[in-house]
């Protein structure tokens, strides 16, 4: 396991932190606060390792399989129903959401190879990432990717109470493959999928799904 690129700048900035407590912990406290070093010393531990996993990169074997649309982030399965997506295709489709907690791996993937023939992103608010509304109001990206058969599949970044940054890579035009980086939501979120009608889902509500292995429909 490594750690993401994305993680270097929060590391380096949490280390600088925690040493700057640390050490005036030990100045300025004297020994009669030995014990209260020692907290300190231990909630500075716990709060870096705490960090140091949502960067986490782990090495694993993907799923290849044009057929399939494969999951684009680890996390829980919260939404599946038919919407209408207003802001690319303005018709229904099935939304499919996967809700990544802290302690989900919080790299991105593309679903599908293809062609990225659409891409936004919107600032917004940070409501939490199960509120009805987040999907519309928070700050969010929308990338729209196109495959060899014409099939076009929607995913949408979207920042929660805790996510302070979204990193989308793509840009329109860009020819991308299934399970390649397409971007990283900090401290994780939400990514909602819209699939075509007749799209064959293969998770079920509150399934578990790792991104880049886990099949979360398959095309018609």
């Amino acid at each position: 396991m490594t750690i993401h690129k994305e993680g270097y700048a929060s590391l380096l900035i949490t280390i600088i932190v925690l040493a700057v407590l640390n050490i005036a912990a030990d100045v300025f406290l004297n020994s009669s606060y030995v014990l209260l070093q020692e907290i300190i010393l231990g909630i500075s531990i716990v709060l870096f390792l705490i960090v140091l996993q949502f960067f986490r990169h782990p090495s694993r074997t993907m799923t290849q399989n044009e057929r399939q649309i494969i999951a684009p982030a680890d996390g829980k399965v919260v939404v599946i129903e038919e919407t209408v997506e207003t802001e690319f295709f303005k018709d229904k489709r099935i939304q499919v959401s996967i809700f990544m907690s802290p302690i989900n791996v919080h790299v991105n993937r593309y679903p599908i190879s293809g062609k990225v023939i659409f891409y936004r992103y919107h600032p917004g608010l940070k409501l939490v990432a199960w509120h009805p509304k987040s999907s519309t109001e928070n700050e969010r990206t929308t990338v729209v990717i196109e495959n060899g058969s014409k099939t076009q599949i929607l995913l949408r970044q979207i920042a929660g109470a805790l996510a302070r940054r979204i990193v989308c890579y793509p840009t329109e035009g860009l020819m991308v493959k299934q399970n390649q980086e397409l971007g990283f939501i900090k401290f994780g979120s939400r990514v909602d999928l819209f699939l075509p009608l007749g799209t064959k889902i293969k998770v079920n509500m509150d399934q578990k799904v790792k991104g880049g292995v886990t099949a979360i429909a398959e095309l018609s």
